[in-house]
């Protein structure tokens, strides 16, 4: 079970990562808040694709490492707690994205994001070592 929620998270991280890159980065672009290109020092456009770039690389590492399946799940899960701002921001805000075109829609995807962390922390254990 935990080989398959693997896989999934990975085949997600890769599928949402290339839609960063692609067909979803307007919708990527308003879920980053304002502040966030101050404290970067960079633009909204160049962190979308930043982000897109890193969850393929997380996904692809976790499907293909699987010595370093703990720390990769702990590293998505950090990276999940990193973008939690975005998502907030996005409610916040009350700006529509493909998906997210409803306040009831953004106000739950804020739920989604814990249940992702602790997808990927399960997703990784068990893995130490290489098991």
């Amino acid at each position: 079970m935990r080989a398959l929620a693997r896989w999934g998270l990975a085949a997600l991280l890769v599928a949402v990562g290339v839609g960063h890159l692609t067909t979803l980065r307007r919708g990527f672009r308003i879920a980053v808040p304002d502040w966030a290109t101050r404290v970067l020092r960079t633009d909204k456009d160049t962190i979308v694709l930043v982000s897109g770039v890193v969850e393929v690389m997380l996904g692809l590492a976790f499907a293909l490492l699987p010595r370093e399946r703990w720390r990769i799940g702990l590293a998505i899960a950090a990276f999940f707690v990193a973008v939690f701002p975005g998502n907030l921001y996005q409610w916040q805000q009350g700006t529509s994205a493909p998906g997210l075109d409803t306040d009831a829609r953004r106000f739950a995807r804020l739920f989604l994001q814990p249940v992702l962390v602790a997808w990927a922390v399960w997703a990784g254990a068990g893995a130490r070592g290489g098991r």
